[in-house]
């Protein structure tokens, strides 16, 4: 039975994430910045003036009064605080999203509707005017009025996300997806990032700062955006972007993939590298020059093993090369580049190192892609603008044959 009230929960995380990503976007000034987590959700910084803004996702609640009397009660006493201490004066905003009740809320609020439903409260059965006990009159009530915005129909969770996608789109001139998987991605991990900071200071970023640092990664992944969008959705997502009808074009592609030697199984590893080599090969006589296989580089794994694994697959009668002809022998990019054809049998081409990556990327003068799929950090740089680079990050390696 699904939780529904911790699915609930999450897309409340998500959406408050997700506020903030579309504010920073939002703001009209390159200079102008956020600070989240700060007063409040979200703070936003002009030349001229900064909002406190707390945002709420409540899309199985009914709207009443109560649900953001807290907050209100919270902001007047900041708004006494930093008027006592001579600061200058901030905009107060709360917005949320309910499943109804929204009626009940008449705007404009005026003095003695906030006094009454939203100052006035119980505690342990005894009654709190909050007003009262920071000493504040009806004209004082009046100019924490002037500076608080009241937003009970914010947009819904899917609305708010297509809208930043549309302003990822504009901002960057891309795709949907390329707005979704690179700089949604990227805005989500850094926005998290920025909320967990212990000083304000370093919770707060500028529009240009914030474009900039979205355009600096190029890696498909991070884990709260996995765990929102689901694996299976997640996965079938790059499958159809990047891994559907590969065949058609006889490009030299190169799967890098990482391994952990600690929890690495040598048949899941094996399965991997077949259902590389049969999706992305054309060996068949038809194929004739037009024949091509891949090349696969296992980062991570020991070198006993990896002997052990072309043991395997030799004695199995796969047909592979490593770019070795002989024992002893030095790697030769020209013996490893060679064509795969029907008539010799080479199913698939197996890179021993980084450097004999490198240097087989380097020289191939053919349309080359690289696809790789890293633990953690990316580990390979092909350092050539002409060579297409995908990294995706994964869990484990049973992940990459659901992607690919």
């Amino acid at each position: 039975m699904t939780d529904h009230s911790a699915v609930n929960t999450i897309r409340g995380y998500f959406y408050q994430f997700d506020y903030s990503i579309l504010r920073v976007l939002q703001l009209s000034n390159p200079d102008q910045s956020i600070a989240v987590e700060c007063i409040e959700d979200v703070d936003i910084r002009t030349a001229t003036e900064v909002t406190a803004v707390q945002c709420k996702y409540y899309s199985g609640t009914e709207y009443n009064h109560s649900v953001i009397k807290p907050a209100v009660r919270y902001m007047l006493s900041h708004f006494k605080a930093i008027r006592d201490e001579g600061k200058p004066v901030v905009r107060y905003s709360l917005c949320g999203h309910y499943s109804s009740g929204q009626h009940k809320l008449t705007l404009p609020i005026d003095v003695a509707f906030l006094k009454q439903h939203f100052l006035t409260y119980s505690e342990k059965k005894v009654e709190h005017r909050h007003h009262d006990e920071l000493g504040l009159n009806g004209t004082d009530l009046a100019a924490f009025l002037s500076v608080l915005d009241v937003d009970i129909n914010a947009a819904s969770f899917e609305a708010q996300f297509a809208e930043i996608i549309r302003q990822l789109q504009a901002a960057y001139s891309c795709t949907p997806f390329t707005a979704e998987y690179f700089y949604y991605n990227n805005a989500l991990e850094l926005m998290r990032g920025l909320s967990i900071q212990p000083q304000p200071a370093d919770r707060t970023i500028t529009k240009k700062a914030f474009l900039d640092l979205l355009d600096t990664s190029s890696v498909l992944f991070n884990e709260w955006f996995v765990r929102k969008k689901g694996e299976k959705t997640h996965f079938a997502a790059l499958r159809n972007e990047y891994f559907t009808d590969l065949n058609q074009s006889p490009f030299e592609r190169f799967f890098l993939v990482e391994v952990d030697p600690s929890t690495l199984v040598r048949s899941d590893l094996k399965d991997l590298l077949h259902t590389i080599s049969r999706k992305w090969s054309k060996t068949t006589r038809r194929d004739g020059n037009s024949s091509f296989c891949p090349y696969v580089y296992v980062h991570g794994i020991l070198a006993d093993e990896l002997v052990a694994l072309k043991k395997d697959l030799a004695t199995e009668e796969f047909g592979f090369i490593d770019g070795y002809d002989f024992y002893g022998a030095d790697f030769n990019v020209r013996s490893i580049a060679r064509p795969a054809t029907h008539d010799n049998g080479i199913k698939l081409k197996v890179l021993n190192s980084i450097a004999d990556l490198a240097a087989t990327v380097g020289a191939i003068t053919k349309t080359r892609q690289v696809y790789q799929f890293h633990l953690g950090q990316s580990y390979f740089d092909p350092a050539n603008a002409a060579v297409k680079h995908v990294k995706i990050q994964v869990e484990k390696l049973t992940d990459i044959k659901e992607i690919i």
